[in-house]
């Protein structure tokens, strides 16, 4: 299947600094594609994959489980410590999950974690009944585009397969356990007022990682997808503040050519 229009993997070689960006469950690129750009346009190396089975359609999903999108990210990082002094991962939501595990298992590898509404667990009644539900229900409905600015609107699948579901389920169960593992500085951004994932996600991940250097701040203005809503600026400035401070060449190298 061809993929989405605006839903396409992002690439920018720049600088001796590289970022990973994940993004999240049933979404795509579209959805951190303008912080890519304003890191690439202040001369960083940018890599922002497409997971496997998102940016098409839900029915390419369901075919595939969290060891898919994980492994994804796993190549884009290993390609970019091949060419980069220095490594940061970031993610929205379930990015926020496979960038936390990138930190875990690479260990000293990645200098910094910067994550977005963090999710950290499947909520709800309907979480319970996933084991047994996803063989007789194919699909739910979707969680895409929750954003509180008029006009904007993450590209993202309508239904959420439950197969899938069940795999992040797993996942997250996974990443919770080797969270104690995450010793680098942290950066967490939550909103406020988020439908999809709720605060005690990010209350759980501050509580079991290990690192000492964790920044915590509050999005009073955005829901869920808060790097498409109206603290996008926001993050983007404090996340490359954070860069910045962790890898004295950021910001010294002057806007690279190209995109």
């Amino acid at each position: 299947m061809p993929v989405l229009p605006g839903a396409e993997p992002f690439r920018h070689e720049g600088g001796e600094v590289g970022i990973l960006l994940c993004h999240g469950f049933t979404g795509s690129p579209q959805s951190l594609r303008p912080w890519a750009e304003y890191l690439a346009e202040r001369g960083l190396t940018v890599s922002l994959p497409l997971l496997p089975g998102h940016g098409t359609r839900w029915e390419d999903m369901q075919l595939t489980g969290w060891q898919d999108w994980y492994a994804e990210v796993d190549r884009a990082l290993r390609a970019l410590r091949e060419r980069s002094a220095q490594v940061f991962v970031a993610g929205l939501s379930m990015g926020s999950a496979l960038a936390l595990r990138l930190a875990a298992k690479h260990g000293d590898a990645v200098t910094g974690v910067v994550v977005v509404n963090p999710a950290n667990k499947v909520h709800g009644l309907s979480a319970h009944a996933l084991p047994v539900a996803r063989h007789f229900v194919r699909t739910t409905k979707g969680i895409a585009s929750d954003i509180a600015r008029e006009g904007s609107a993450e590209l993202g699948y309508d239904r959420v397969p439950l197969h899938s579901a069940h795999s992040l389920k797993t996942f997250f169960r996974l990443v919770d356990g080797e969270l104690p593992q995450v010793t680098q500085p942290l950066l967490l951004l939550r909103s406020q007022q988020d439908h999809v994932v709720p605060p005690a996600d990010s209350a759980r991940i501050l509580s079991r990682v290990s690192s000492t250097d964790v920044t915590e701040i509050l999005l009073e203005q955005s829901y869920h997808v808060a790097t498409l809503d109206h603290d996008a600026d926001r993050i983007f400035e404090e996340s490359f503040a954070f860069f910045g401070r962790l890898a004295p060449s950021v910001g010294k190298e002057g806007t690279a050519a190209g995109g």
